[in-house]
């Protein structure tokens, strides 16, 4: 297991020899797991947790991996320099006194509101990296397939389009649920003697969560609750909540049930049913220290109006289903047709922010605003691309535009609207009104195609090892720009530096061969992993 020995420095490390090995072994603590096989699964866990392979490859995916690396806990270290991480691996272990976290407030998208997220030191992250890829094989065996939010290889369009194979035959009725406060409210005993691991990694788990949070000069102590922003919380959350799906089906098998993190939906032709599984959830959810948010859960229906509801938002998404004459509901003639389309918060969402660009470049140049408006309108559209959002982008782009002349015409109030419009847009593919600065020009949403998303086959997860499948589902994933998945095709899913297969959580970066970043041709152009990408210029250098 020893395979980076102390003689080595940082940037000389043989990553793809780590990689392999901690695979290897997280391979065989998912195959056990399906098998039943508990005692070996403790044995290969402890076996990872004292690997150095496994210690560097947790320092490397906090200290240079991670897009949130340079955020500081509360010793103020943002950042370690490559001696530093080998010193930490080096004394990475499970006995280590845990510091507490510094709280942060985030906004929460298109909200006037925040999010409380905790930042713990650098030695508490590498530590939960580490125990996170012991522990996630174990419980990829384990949670159920219709459990899609902070799990390798899963995403939010496979949920969508669980949603959607679910609708297929009838109209149904709906508990639209939120848990409220979820990630602060998980009761600590009941999440250690459902993680059941041995005694030292069970302190150690139990350390993290009752760590204290300094928010500000403030400082608490949490009596419940893993608190977000923590390497391994997701994780924790997701196994606080695994087990709701089999008390939806113990009340019908007929049941549908689907999760995202902490937003669910239960599906049934019958209302009396779907009224049976929220009372179930109810006392299920009171067990480990949750609640419903009255606020946020409703039963609706999805063809047909049930007081005041009609359809469902999830992820951002509407989920309704129309009435059809049987000549236009599809190929069976159901009487209905199922569309989902981007949700009209999404929307609204979406326009305050192209809005707040405009709103505080008034006095920018064209390029400059071009340059914050086409990363918004390119993540946004590629996130609604998987479903019927072609009415919407048209519509966007026909807002967008009114926006930009409104933004164009206070620059110039005593020009004409013809001076306007020649000074800053242009005709492109037979689209007028295309803001151009005489080299970029603004994305417009239209633009978009739209592609269908293939859900995850079943209860598939990347520690089956099945490379071939994973690389292909990668190249087609939604937010993966065209370049990206274009090289992932080229290169067959493997990166050309460490010969190793990308997988789903990898951050990847295209590298010029030639380092003139003006070269785009093909052959100029790889993509690798973030590190690897590190290594060469440092190698070149």
């Amino acid at each position: 297991m020893n395979t980076a020995q102390p003689m080595y420095e940082w940037n000389t490390i043989p990553w793809h020899k780590l990689e392999r090995t901690v695979f290897k072994l997280q391979r065989r603590i998912y195959r056990a797991s399906l098998s039943g096989k508990r005692q070996q699964v403790r044995k290969l866990q402890k076996l990872l947790l004292s690997s150095r392979s496994a210690k560097l490859l947790a320092v490397r995916r906090v200290s240079q991996d991670n897009s949130g690396r340079k955020t500081a806990g509360v010793d103020g270290v943002k950042s370690i320099n490559p001696k530093q991480r080998l010193e930490l691996a080096k004394t990475l272990d499970q006995n280590h006194k845990v510091k507490p976290i510094r709280r942060v407030w985030i906004p929460k998208p298109g909200k006037k509101e925040k999010r409380p997220k905790g930042i713990p030191v650098m030695r508490d992250r590498a530590s939960q990296a580490l125990v996170k890829m012991a522990l996630e094989p174990e419980w990829e065996a384990k949670f159920e397939g219709n459990s899609f939010g902070f799990r390798p290889g899963r995403n939010c369009h496979d949920a969508i389009q669980a949603i959607h194979d679910m609708l297929r035959h009838h109209g149904k009725f709906v508990l639209d649920a939120d848990i409220a406060g979820c990630f602060d409210n998980i009761n600590h005993d009941v999440l250690l003697d459902k993680i059941n691991t041995y005694p030292k990694l069970r302190r150690l788990i139990s350390n993290w969560l009752k760590a204290g949070i300094m928010d500000g000069d403030n400082y608490t102590k949490p009596k419940a609750g893993t608190p977000q922003g923590g390497v391994a919380s997701p994780l924790l959350a997701n196994i606080a909540l695994h087990g709701m799906e089999n008390i939806i089906k113990s009340i019908s098998k007929k049941a549908y049930f689907v999760r995202y993190a902490d937003d669910f939906i239960v599906l049934h032709n019958d209302l009396k049913i779907i009224q049976n599984c929220k009372k179930a959830l109810e006392i299920w959810l009171n067990n480990i220290g949750l609640e419903l948010q009255p606020s946020k859960t409703k039963i609706t229906h999805t063809l047909n109006e049930y007081e005041g509801n009609l359809g469902f938002d999830f992820l951002g998404f509407n989920i309704r289903q129309y009435q059809m004459s049987k000549y236009r509901s599809g190929k069976r003639g159901k009487g209905f047709k199922t569309l989902i389309k981007p949700s009209k918060d999404s929307i609204k969402g979406h326009l305050n922010k192209v809005r707040e660009i405009l709103d505080k470049g008034k006095a920018l140049p064209t390029s400059a605003i071009i340059k914050q408006l086409n990363p918004v309108i390119r993540g946004w559209t590629k996130y609604f691309s998987t479903e019927v959002s072609s009415e919407a982008f048209k519509w966007l782009t026909h807002k967008t535009v009114l926006m930009l002349m409104r933004w164009s015409r206070r620059r110039h109030p005593k020009k004409s609207l013809t001076w306007v419009g020649k000074k800053y847009f242009t005709t492109h593919k037979g689209y007028q009104w295309v803001l151009y600065d005489g080299e970029l020009k603004l994305l417009r949403h239209s633009e978009t195609p739209i592609k269908r998303w293939i859900k995850i086959a079943g209860n598939r997860s990347p520690y089956d090892g099945d490379w071939v499948y994973w690389s292909k589902r990668m190249a087609k994933y939604p937010q993966l720009s065209k370049e990206k998945s274009y090289l992932i095709n080229q290169q067959k899913g493997i990166c050309p530096h460490c010969k190793l297969h990308f997988n789903t959580n990898d951050l990847l970066e295209v590298h010029h061969i030639d380092g003139n970043h003006h070269n785009n041709k093909w052959n100029n152009r790889q993509l690798l992993h973030r590190h690897c990408h590190d290594m060469v210029h440092k190698t070149n250098a």
